[in-house]
């Protein structure tokens, strides 16, 4: 049962106190495309960087230590990309990855498409039983998809936010979050750009001072350890 207490969590741009009843966990597109060499990432020149699943492992540890709600968002599309869009789709003309399977041919259902291994989530990160995963078509958690009400149906209020990547998203999570009256908090050394590192400090800053909070794994491990 989840605890009812009241934690206060060291954060930027000041401390918040979490109620852990309201609390869930929101794991950004852990997949190979985004992760792992030879993925959609590392083919579109984005160097994809392993070291966020050792952080985001952690998170989870501390998350189910508290019985915090968890869900997984999981970016793509099916075989024949209905879910992408029309030819004038945004997401169709601007997106990388179908901007990419257009260019090569022979990407055409390998790059963040359902059932391929691309779209899945890495080996080292799993559901566990009674977690929720959402499929989205679209950056944000939010667009298209069953997420809201999933949340309110838990009686969610407070999102711990972490994933890849941060300035694409992460960050369009978080805002719509902030649109829909959640209190966004993002796990900072649990994320990772896609770019250069001003992106990531770019979406830190766009947090701190608009959308949310910011904190660290090494924060959420000290406040959460009171409740544990």
């Amino acid at each position: 049962m989840m605890s009812q207490r009241t934690l206060t969590l060291s954060a930027r741009p000041e401390s918040y106190s979490i109620r852990l009843a309201t609390t869930a966990l929101i794991v950004v597109d852990m997949q190979n495309g985004y992760c792992s060499k030879g993925g959609y990432f590392d083919l579109a020149g984005f160097e994809p960087d392993g070291s966020v699943i050792g952080a985001v492992s952690q998170v989870l540890d501390v998350a189910r230590s508290v019985a915090i709600p968890v869900v997984w968002l999981q970016n793509g599309w099916d075989q024949e990309l209905v879910e992408a869009g029309g030819p004038n789709s945004a997401n169709r003309v601007k997106g990388n990855a179908l901007r990419l399977m257009r260019e090569n041919p022979e990407l055409r259902g390998k790059l963040l498409t359902k059932g391929g291994w691309d779209y899945a989530l890495v080996d080292d990160l799993k559901p566990s039983r009674g977690e929720y995963v959402v499929a989205k078509p679209r950056y944000s958690g939010f667009a298209g998809t069953n997420l809201d009400l999933h949340l309110r149906g838990l009686g969610v209020r407070t999102l711990l936010i972490c994933g890849v990547a941060t300035n694409v998203c992460v960050e369009s999570t978080i805002r719509d979050a902030f649109f829909l009256e959640y209190h966004p908090i993002m796990i900072a050394d649990a994320c990772r750009q896609a770019g250069p590192e001003f992106l990531q400090e770019a979406t830190v800053y766009n947090v701190e001072r608009f959308f949310g909070w910011n904190t660290s794994l090494a924060e959420l491990k000290q406040a959460m350890s009171l409740a544990a």
